[in-house]
């Protein structure tokens, strides 16, 4: 990704369009509006590229990207920043989109880093928003997490021979289970009942693996950690009865799920709807004129969050928004197997 710009803070900038989030269908939406000529800032509050799918399952198969049989979602974020390279998009990572308002031509987006974008139209894909893990209420808690309490799975080597105990009971739980019961040391789930929200699929191979005896279950509740210098020797849990004993474990992953943050999109003045962002689906426009919202941070009846809906609003949302940034003209529709300004911008020979 030697390719990424890295844009100093307190800088204005002024492009075409300003893109709020850099996870698959953000970056999707570089390739749809470079295809019309249109150049994008993405803003984004995390380090790097990938949203969700770099910050909570790169390494988590995902199975209903067309084409792709399967793929993880790093996997899925590098193909994606490979194809959207020839369009030289401008990155602003680790910096929140706090202020977006309406200027003459079009809005300006400040960070709160101090940059501030100024664009013909904006596209808001943050997902949710600012997804935080929801945290077990325990004493300590803050010293163990990032040595040995983890909210995420970002490289399985780091728990290759590791006494792992999972705290949960929806999908997640139960795919980590699953995915890092041949590198574990010892695995466990950690749930409090013998009753599984996840998919029947990965509830059928958890029970199995316990069945041969290559994980465990525990009926019980978090309690404590038993430990020192953030190092986990391990878990303390209490029982259905109330009786309390001792799991050892030197890795601990609850996976209780996440609490949605909408951030400061909220204070725009875009419509809202149960925290999320009304959209037509013909341009999915937002209540603000050349404001649109793609992906799960929208709704609209039939609505399905996925990863492949997503992407087909960016192709829609990318030809509404070419009539903002040159007014009074309508996008030529080429596809992309026979457009000769697009297989000169892929450097494809013709």
């Amino acid at each position: 990704m030697a390719f990424i710009r890295f844009m100093a803070v307190q800088e204005k900038h002024k492009t075409d369009v300003i893109i709020i989030g850099a996870g698959p269908v953000g970056l999707f939406s570089v390739f749809q509006l470079g295809l019309l000529n249109m150049k994008a800032h993405v803003v984004d509050i995390l380090d790097r590229p990938g949203g969700q799918c770099a910050e909570l399952y790169p390494e988590k198969p995902i199975y209903d990207i067309p084409a792709c049989p399967v793929i993880t979602g790093q996997e899925l974020i590098d193909r994606l920043m490979e194809q959207i390279k020839p369009f030289a998009p401008t990155f602003h990572f680790g910096q929140m989109a706090e202020k977006l308002e309406k200027t003459t031509d079009g809005y300006s987006l400040t960070t709160g880093a101090g940059t501030t974008i100024a664009a013909k139209a904006a596209v808001i894909a943050a997902g949710g928003g600012s997804f935080v893990p929801k945290k077990p209420p325990l004493q300590g808690l803050e010293e163990y997490e990032g040595r040995s309490v983890f909210y995420a799975v970002r490289k399985m080597e780091q728990f290759k021979g590791k006494n792992i105990l999972i705290a949960g009971g929806g999908d997640s739980a139960l795919d980590w289970l699953i995915n890092l019961q041949p590198v574990a040391k010892s695995i466990a789930i950690l749930h409090r009942r013998d009753e599984f929200r996840g998919a029947p699929d990965s509830v059928n191979k958890m029970r199995a693996l316990i069945a041969a005896g290559k994980a465990q279950m525990h009926i019980a509740q978090l309690s404590a950690l038993k430990g020192a210098d953030g190092r986990l020797q391990a878990v303390t849990v209490k029982d259905n009865d109330g009786a309390e004993r001792d799991i050892p474990c030197d890795a601990l992953l609850p996976f209780y799920g996440l609490t949605m943050k909408l951030g400061p999109v909220a204070e725009w003045g875009v419509a809202l709807e149960k925290n999320l962002i009304p959209v037509g689906t013909a341009t999915f426009e937002t209540s603000l004129p050349g404001v649109f919202a793609i992906g799960d941070i929208n709704t609209y009846p039939g609505k399905l969050k996925l990863i492949l809906s997503g992407f087909h609003e960016a192709a829609l949302m990318a030809h509404a928004a070419y009539g903002y940034v040159n007014p009074g003209k309508k996008p030529r529709f080429q596809y992309s197997t026979t457009s000769s300004d697009i297989h000169e911008k892929l450097g494809v020979a013709t």
